[in-house]
């Protein structure tokens, strides 16, 4: 049986798709996000190895909670980069009437059709709209993620949006403008979230040895982020 690279895993979430939730933070990330905060996540070495068996026997123990709308949220890091254990894993929660979410930048590589298929929500963290933006804030292709989105527009699998509001990047009325016409040209969205640049995560940095990129960005305004929110509600409705 294979097993899965984990980072770490939160028993009760309560913002990573509907109702309560075991969240499991894969380990892994081919992006390089100038504000990512969580550095240690990146790399695939120090990580937990965890079987199907082993994760499906803690769910069932959460499972209680779940009622009718919870279940696991696999996040990460980015899950996609190990697409074979995620789709055994989604198939052994789907044979225990567990609700599967995939918590993704859509930055992975391979088909998608056969763990869609085991897939209740995706929530989709769009980093930016534009090819040349996207490469500049992320270091990625955007053509990935593109391929990842057109695969859930195909499944019609439910879709929640988020995107990262950063001050003097993503937080002005040009953006996010043409952040809503390019959702709004996605068929299956369900819900979009604004969620405000933090600088939580710069510590890992220091801890790490590595350059925060964002130095000196302060955090994003909350009040002006829920002004965005509105705005983008009005866009796409």
């Amino acid at each position: 049986m294979q097993k899965g690279k984990i980072h770490s895993v939160e028993s009760m979430g309560l913002v990573d798709g509907p109702g309560i939730r075991t969240v499991l933070f894969f380990q892994g990330c081919a992006l390089r996000c100038k504000y990512c905060h969580n550095p240690d996540t990146w790399e695939m070495h120090s990580a937990k190895e965890m079987d199907v068996s082993e994760i499906i026997k803690m769910l069932k123990r959460f499972q209680p909670y779940y009622g009718n709308t919870g279940g696991i949220t696999c996040s990460g890091g980015e899950p996609l980069l190990q697409i074979e254990f995620l789709t055994e894993l989604f198939k052994a929660c789907k044979k225990e009437n567990i609700s599967t979410c995939l918590d993704t930048a859509g930055y992975g590589y391979g088909e998608y059709e056969e763990l869609l298929a085991f897939t209740d929500f995706v929530i989709f963290d769009v980093k930016h709209y534009l090819p040349e933006n996207y490469t500049a804030l992320t270091g990625g292709d955007f053509s990935v993620p593109t391929k990842f989105l057109d695969a859930v527009k195909k499944a019609e699998t439910h879709l929640w949006i988020r995107h990262v509001v950063i001050p003097n990047l993503t937080d002005t009325e040009e953006h996010i403008k043409g952040l809503g016409a390019y959702i709004k040209a996605i068929p299956n969205v369900e819900k979009v979230e604004l969620l405000p640049y933090h600088t939580l995560g710069v510590e890992k940095y220091n801890v790490m040895g590595i350059d925060y990129p964002l130095k000196d960005t302060l955090p994003m305004c909350k009040e002006k982020t829920k002004q965005l929110q509105r705005m983008i509600l009005d866009i796409i409705s």
